[in-house]
Parts: structure tokens; sequence; C-alpha cells
């Protein structure tokens, strides 16, 4: 039953200026608000509908219809929309949108990905059915990313001394994220430390190039010395993924470390149950790279 429930989330569903709805994990909502009064910011990202204060913090405030390629909400029609505060990657975000509908309660083996050709291509991350209608889960790290824009590391901008720099050199790392522009940045640090890395969109094409590489390399899984791996996937969610590892002989030794945006929802708790090694917060580059060599030490 616990591991039941550790599959359940809840969906945030809302709309943009449509009758379709698309989704956000409520874990990763602060709060909603009315549109407030908004200043505008001179050669932002014409996304970015303008900045507003909400209890001591500057708040940008991102057109979230725009920002994937639909028609700008009317700023006409902005008292009657609807902010998400949102808070992930370390960044509080507010996502405008034309009506927030409700939150309901998924599974995540029933969110499949995105179907070939789908509008918003890469903007979504999975769909799901929700009372016989498909919701889209849209790629918030990929509309954070550029509109606000990303942390752009190098080797040169991490402080590794010789050991560290040898212990990292040739490591193999299968890196698990739905999220194209979190795969993109978080490979951009790994490899800039001279990490070869194995790309896996979800933990069911994880699970199987493991077990391919090993079918090829006859190492008993020794074809990957870690597994980093996002907790919010479609199919196989994080949780699922390393139970399934632990439970395959295999497998059951691999070290894995949970890398999740949801900024004050890491549930050790959780990780430790379904046992991750270890468990962070995107992203911070340096952050990550001593999780890695402690994961690999």
């Amino acid at each position: 039953m616990e591991a039941a429930n550790e599959n359940r989330f809840e969906l945030l569903l809302f709309h943009l200026g449509s009758k379709q709805r698309y989704g956000i994990n409520v874990l990763k909502v602060k709060e909603v608000i009315g549109c407030p009064e908004l200043t505008h910011v001179p050669e932002s990202h014409p996304a970015v509908r303008g900045v507003s204060h909400l209890r001591g913090e500057t708040l940008t405030i991102i057109d979230l219809s725009q920002s994937v390629g639909l028609a700008p909400l009317p700023e006409s029609e902005d008292v009657d929309a609807s902010v998400i505060v949102s808070e992930f990657n370390r960044v509080m975000i507010g996502f405008l949108v034309s009506k927030v509908d409700r939150i309901a309660v998924c599974d995540w083996k029933d969110v499949l990905p995105p179907p070939k050709g789908s509008g918003l291509g890469s903007y979504i991350t999975g769909v799901t059915d929700i009372e016989k209608e498909l919701v889209q889960i849209l790629d918030v790290e990929r509309i954070i990313g550029e509109v606000v824009g990303s942390e752009v590391v190098t080797a040169a901008d991490l402080s590794l001394d010789g050991n560290q720099a040898a212990l990292l050199e040739g490591k193999r790392i299968m890196l698990i994220d739905d999220s194209r522009m979190a795969r993109h940045q978080i490979n951009q640090t790994l490899n800039s430390v001279g990490i070869v890395t194995i790309e896996a969109q979800d933990g069911v094409e994880a699970l199987k190039k493991l077990r391919q590489l090993s079918s090829d390399e006859g190492d008993n899984g020794a074809g990957v010395d870690m597994i980093i791996s996002d907790i919010e996937m479609p199919e196989m969610d994080g949780y699922t993924f390393t139970r399934e590892l632990r439970n395959d002989p295999e497998f059951s030794d691999s070290y894995v470390l949970l890398h999740t945006s949801l900024n004050g929802a890491i549930n050790e708790d959780k990780a430790t149950t379904c046992g991750a090694n270890d468990i962070l917060t995107k992203f911070v580059a340096d952050e990550l790279i001593k999780a890695v060599i402690k994961g690999l030490s």
C-alpha cells in the first residue's frame, strides 16, 4: 500500500485561453493568486509579462501560453486571470494562466510520454487521461530555461583538486530525466569534468538500457558507475525505478542519486524507503559535482 501511495501525485489543472487543460505537479506550486499589478521589464523575454512584489520578494510573471508558442493571453483579461506561484530549481516564478480548474489525483503509471507530433512538441513531458480528457503536463523546467535562462558551467568554474578530477574522468553515469532542458543542463556540467553520460527519458527506458548494457558487456550492471534520476517522470517515476533496481539482483548495488526540482518537497523518508543512496535539489552545478564525487568515492 505504501508503494502504491508513493506512485500517486496531485496535478493542478489549468487553462491557457482554451478548453484544453494542462497540469503542473502540486508540489511545485506555492500558491495561486489573482494577477497582481505588473511592472514592465525593458529588453526582457517576450513571454515575461512583467514583475511584481509578493511579500517582499520580486516575482517574475511569465505568460505561460506565449512561452509555449501559443497566442499571448490578452492583457485586457488580466483581471480575470490567475498566477500560479511556483518554486523549483531554487527559483520563484509566477505563471500567468487564463483559468485554474482544480486539483486531480493521478498515478505515475498512467502518465504517458507525449504523442509524437503533438502541437506543443517538446514543451510537454507527459499526458494523462482525466475524466476522459487528455491533460498535458508541461515541461516547466524547459520553459524557465528558455525564458529566464539557465546556469552554464564549465570545468574551469568548478574547484576540483587533482584527485577529484582523476576520480571523475572517464566515469559513466546514467542520467534519467523527462525534461530535455534538464538533461542538457546536467549533461553540460558532467561532460565538462570528463564524465560520459548515457541518457534515458524515464524509468522504463532506463531499465531497458541498463539491461542492454549488461547483456552487451557481460559485466553484471557495471556498465555505469552511478545513476542520477529525476523523481517526476511519465510511466515510471524515480521512486519506482529505484525500487525496481533494488529488487533486481543484477543492479541492486547501483548507486542512485535522486535529483529533483521540487524545492521544499524533498521527502528523504521516501528516498530512503525506495533505496536511493542520496537526494539533491536541482540545480547548482558544484553541489551536483560534490554529490557525484561522494557517490563515486
